[in-house]
């Protein structure tokens, strides 16, 4: 499944939110690649889904940050339209680390 991630995390400025930033933008970079600033665009099986979800649940703190997960209905680059400069890259693309 297509998924687009957007996150919002609060208290930036302080150390255990820039923490929680970072650590929610390691999350969504090991799944996907990022497409903006806060915004993450994945292909997850609904393992790797159900596996990303928690691992958000256990670093963000839920009274504070806001993480929604919207899923496409098909294929993610056929649903985008960018204007201006897009990042080039091809989700579900083979990494080699």
């Amino acid at each position: 499944m297509d998924v687009v991630v957007a996150y919002d995390i609060a208290n930036t400025d302080t150390s255990a939110g820039a923490a929680r930033l970072r650590k929610v933008a390691d999350v969504c970079s090991s799944y996907g690649e990022r497409a903006q600033q806060s915004v993450f665009e994945c292909r997850l099986t609904p393992e790797s889904h159900a596996r990303m979800v928690g691992e958000l649940y256990d670093v963000i703190d839920l009274n504070l940050d806001s993480v929604i997960i919207y899923r496409v209905n098909g294929n993610l680059r056929d649903s985008r339209t960018v204007i201006g400069i897009d990042r080039p890259h091809q989700l579900g693309d083979t990494w080699i680390m």
